[in-house]
């Protein structure tokens, strides 16, 4: 279930006529994100048209309730931030979170077994949630966090995302202790080559971050920047 590229228009030079705020997965991880901020962030995505609020888990339920009805997703991350829960746990987090509102996931891919080598454990995973995602009528974006990756194992890393059925491959958790880069947002839009979509997420706090990285092949940015974005 791949979605349109939304930064496809940016190949033009029409930079300032892009509409940011339809890529941007608005997003609230804090350990202390309370109910209430919960609600603001859906009323902004709401109010500015963001393509998706991306929450923890247990507050799927709450933005669901919230953005019942509009064109702004639920999105819910699973395995997060360190990627390294078991592939049961993660698909049983997944089903949930489908099961009470979320239609999009982000899940983040095992790091420990792409370090060792094991590509083939990181691709039956990866599969085994897409499957479940896609059963759910939800799509599924796989994060690498690609400042613990060498230039191949991102491109591993993509390969096996795309041949295991992800809509998106993503850069970052934003807790990994690095974010998203222009070079590798480019390299994984280049590798996956049409076959998923790309987001950048971590560290993206300016409208020039955004744009430059949906210039670079993001068709997603995920970031807790986005009102300052598309106010200014």
């Amino acid at each position: 279930m791949v979605v349109e590229r939304a930064g496809s228009t940016m190949g033009n030079g029409e930079a300032e006529g892009f509409e940011l705020a339809s890529v941007i997965d608005h997003t609230l991880l804090k350990a202390d994100a309370t109910a209430s901020a919960i609600e603001v962030l859906c009323s902004e995505a709401l109010g500015f048209g963001f393509a998706a609020v991306c929450v923890n888990p247990s507050r799927a339920p709450l933005a669901a309730d919230i953005l019942r009805g509009s064109r702004v997703a639920v999105c819910s991350v699973v395995g997060f931030p360190l990627g390294a829960d078991s592939a049961d746990a993660k698909l049983a987090e997944a089903e949930w979170c489908l099961e009470n509102g979320a239609s999009e996931i982000d899940m983040v891919m095992n790091i420990g077994d792409a370090k060792d080598g094991g590509w083939g454990q990181v691709e039956v995973e990866i599969g085994r949630l897409a499957d479940a995602v896609h059963a759910g009528g939800g799509i599924l974006k796989v994060i690498l966090e690609t400042c613990f990756l060498e230039r191949d194992e991102i491109v591993e890393g993509c390969e096996r995302s795309v041949s295991a059925g992800a809509d998106f491959v993503k850069t970052s958790t934003g807790f990994g202790g690095g974010g998203a880069t222009e070079d590798d947002v480019r390299l994984m839009f280049e590798t996956v080559a049409g076959r998923c979509l790309v987001k950048a997420s971590g560290g993206i706090r300016t409208r020039a971050d955004a744009l430059a990285m949906v210039a670079a092949g993001a068709a997603r940015i995920g970031t807790s920047s986005g009102v300052a974005m598309v106010s200014c």
